[in-house]
């Protein structure tokens, strides 16, 4: 009889397990979208991801105003909202979010604040992993010197959003305040309430001989070589490594996956190197 009862269990976890729906929410960084998905993300990049997912239909792609600071109506509230609509209408069970730069930020303010709106919980309830891919986490200097009146190339215009709350809020004092006292998951706070795993670019590449340089935009590796000059030499030309490395875990640095390529923080948005594949297999896992 107890073996049977063992059994019959067994079998119930199996099909509770094959029962879950899988979603994917693709969360874009620092910016206002109306179309990330062919301005932000593009679509090798997106339909590389929804691979890995046994319905298709089944994975968002967000667009809100990320120039505000992250509990704003407008950035946290906007994605809060179709994240509830996706799983409802999806009927999503497990849903695993994929940020880039600042959207990273703005999802752990979900995360990291509960009572703050009414439709956090049911959304935490269903986050099964974020997948980070180059988050601000510390911020970074480049906040600070757009803040300060330095000019950059215009090629960094999506990069940048110039002197937006945004852009305030990643300088690097003001995210150290935060992650003090309104975010969690960096040194010496409590974790987070589901795993946040960071995907960090090491460098840049722009010598026009390399075919590295040409993934995601050629113009773009060159701004990115520019400003890494105000960065550690560990950085992906937006984001120093300790600034992706803060929050949560690291899941893993670039070359430890893309066969020897860094991503710089414009590839790490693209079907660079494999990345697709990488996330699309993780979203089967």
């Amino acid at each position: 009889m107890r073996r049977t009862t063992t059994i019959l269990s067994m079998l119930l976890a199996c099909a509770t397990a094959q029962a879950a729906t899988t979603g994917v929410a693709l969360v874009h960084g620092t910016g206002s979208q109306t179309d990330a998905y062919n301005d932000y993300w593009q679509a090798a990049m997106v339909e590389g991801v929804r691979n890995g997912l046994t319905d298709r239909s089944n994975l968002l792609v967000v667009n809100c105003d990320f120039n505000q600071y992250m509990w704003d109506s407008r950035a946290a509230g906007c994605l809060a909202g179709q994240l509830t609509s996706f799983i409802q209408n999806r009927q999503i069970d497990r849903l695993i979010v994929i940020t880039h730069s600042n959207g990273g930020n703005v999802m752990r303010w979900i995360l990291s604040n509960p009572t703050w709106d009414a439709r956090y919980p049911a959304i935490i309830s269903r986050i099964a992993k974020v997948d980070a891919l180059a988050p601000s986490s510390a911020g970074t200097p480049l906040a600070d010197a757009v803040i300060a009146g330095n000019v950059f190339e215009s090629a960094l215009g999506w990069l940048l959003g110039y002197k937006t709350d945004a852009v305030r809020q990643q300088q690097v004092g003001w995210m150290a305040v935060y992650n003090q006292q309104y975010l969690l998951g960096t040194s010496g706070r409590p974790a987070l309430p589901v795993p946040f795993r960071a995907v960090v670019g090491t460098d840049v590449v722009s010598g026009f001989w390399s075919s590295q340089a040409y993934c995601g935009g050629y113009s773009q590796s060159v701004g990115l070589e520019l400003t890494q000059n105000w960065l550690n030499s560990c950085s992906d030309g937006f984001i120093e490594c300790s600034s992706a490395s803060a929050a949560g875990t690291v899941w893993f640095r670039d070359t430890q996956q893309t066969g020897g390529s860094v991503l710089n923080h414009n590839q790490s948005r693209r079907a660079c190197f494999g990345l697709e594949s990488i996330l699309a297999n993780d979203v089967r896992g």
